[in-house]
């Protein structure tokens, strides 16, 4: 069965897992008419991360061509990227650009 996971921006340095995953899947990313395999690390629950380029630790994680965290571990290209590898340090801003109170 093929399985698939999304790319929501081109500068993203990770897909969303449309499926449960096990470790050593392919999994196939269709984006601006292009189609891309990865082969999972790990077991990828669906809805998770996947790194799709080596990840240095410190490097920032990119989604929706946003910054929302941190790696806190090397993470190679097909490792789940959740809470064990990957630091909240991300500031939200405000309407204004402005740090929300209270991070």
């Amino acid at each position: 069965m093929v399985k698939y996971a999304k790319l929501i921006d081109i500068r993203d340095n990770v897909i969303t897992s449309l499926a449960d995953l096990k470790a050593g899947e392919e999994v196939i990313v269709k984006f601006d008419g292009k189609e891309t395999k990865y082969v999972t690390n790990d077991d990828v629950p669906f809805g998770h991360k996947i790194a799709i380029k080596d990840i240095k630790k410190g490097e920032r994680i990119i989604k929706y061509g946003f910054e929302i965290g941190s790696a806190s571990a090397d993470i190679r290209e097909g490792d789940w990227v959740h809470t064990h590898n990957v630091d909240d340090d991300y500031i939200c801003l405000d309407k204004d650009g402005n740090p929300l109170p209270g991070q």
